[in-house]
């Protein structure tokens, strides 16, 4: 944020330099028309002083060009030099063709203003300056100048009220785009934090999956002892969910399908002694509620096969778009079975089969003896 803003407030330096340096220019031009020449001298040095001490801050002290009572000090200057601007050239001069003393220096100020305290504050102070040239340009009208003392004409108000217009939406837009730039770099910044957060956290997760995560497994496997296998198995699934987010580290995406996925997951992990993987990609296309309502249940009840009839230690539940919709498969590590020997129970057909075919999909089951047993479940988008 900070090093936006020190861009923003480098080209306001470089602005500021480059409109003195046209004010002190049209300043010697007109001389020949100036009622107060000393007058209009010491501001424009005034003018210059703040310059020199503006860009001496922007080098030491960046942070400092930003507080009240800096900004306050450039405000002054340019306040007075458009309180001046009709009494150093003389009576009327807001009716002639002769440039502002200012010029655009006092922009300079009202910017400063807006990037400091936001458009609302940026905007008044254009309106402030603007006044203070309408003031001292109407209190210098005399006769001489104008045959209708003291009233001005319509095209002479325009052009004071035009000079306070241009003035506050100088500020006002100046403060907000600094507001966008900030907002856009804290965002920036926030999403940078992120990642390496999220790099750490994988860096971290892999060390421990690769040494705790894969004793407690160990340990759930081959412990005789129930409940020191089942405590392995709750602080196994424990640390899952804190270093990947959810109980499983297979989880990729956080749509409606995988979390459906990841809950009928959760309840085969509490109701036996298997370990499952939800492998899900960001790439799905949208299905509508009932397709992932049906989806859920027909994996769970695959589950509950997995683990009832298959005695299953690991179960992968993967997911991938198709051409025309979505496949699933629930893949186990089970005792198998010979589709052609074994009738279908109750489940398959009703909770598996019956689903996905009312919302026109079709299930396919893969077994061989010893070797596991795969149920493969397609959906139209």
């Amino acid at each position: 944020m900070e090093r936006m803003r020190g861009s923003v407030l480098r080209g306001l330096t470089a602005f500021r330099w480059l409109a003195w340096i046209w004010m002190a220019t049209v300043l010697v031009l007109a001389r020949g028309n100036l009622v107060a020449p000393v007058a209009a001298a010491v501001l424009v040095g005034a003018a210059f002083a703040v310059t020199i001490w503006l860009t001496l801050l922007l080098r030491r002290a960046p942070e400092r060009l930003v507080t009240g009572r800096v900004v306050g000090v450039e405000v002054g200057v340019a306040l007075a030099l458009q309180l001046a601007d009709g009494f150093v050239y003389g009576a009327g001069h807001v009716f002639t063709p002769e440039q502002p003393l200012g010029v655009a220096w006092p922009l300079a100020s009202v910017m400063a203003a807006g990037i400091a305290f936001g458009p609302a504050v940026g905007a008044g102070t254009g309106l402030l300056l603007g006044a203070g040239r309408a003031t001292s340009s109407t209190l210098n009208v005399t006769p001489d100048a104008d045959p209708m003392w003291g009233v001005l004409l319509p095209e002479q108000v325009l052009s004071l009220v035009t000079t306070s217009v241009l003035f506050a939406l100088a500020g006002g837009i100046a403060g907000y785009a600094i507001r966008l730039i900030v907002d856009a770099e804290s965002r920036a910044v926030a999403a940078e934090r992120a990642v390496a957060s999220l790099r750490a956290r994988e860096d971290l997760a892999r060390r421990l999956h690769d040494g705790v995560l894969q004793t407690l497994a160990i340990v759930e496997r081959r412990s005789d002892d129930e409940q020191l296998a089942r405590l392995a198995r709750e602080q196994e699934r424990d640390l899952r969910s804190f270093l990947f987010g959810g109980p499983s580290p297979g989880i990729v995406g956080a749509g409606a399908l995988g979390d459906a996925l990841r809950a009928a997951a959760d309840r085969y992990e509490t109701a036996f002694t298997g370990r499952t993987e939800v492998l899900v990609p960001d790439d799905l296309p949208e299905l509508g509620p009932p397709v992932v309502e049906a989806l859920a249940g027909a994996v769970g009840e695959a589950l509950t096969n997995a683990g009832k009839h298959a005695s299953a230690g690991r179960v992968v539940v993967y997911v991938e778009p198709t051409d025309d919709g979505v496949l699933v498969s629930v893949r186990d590590d089970g005792v198998g079975f010979d589709p052609a020997a074994v009738v279908e129970g109750v489940g398959l057909p009703r909770s598996i089969r019956g689903r996905i075919q009312e919302v026109g999909g079709d299930v396919e089951v893969a077994a061989t003896p010893g070797r596991g047993t795969e149920v493969r479940i397609t959906v139209p988008r």
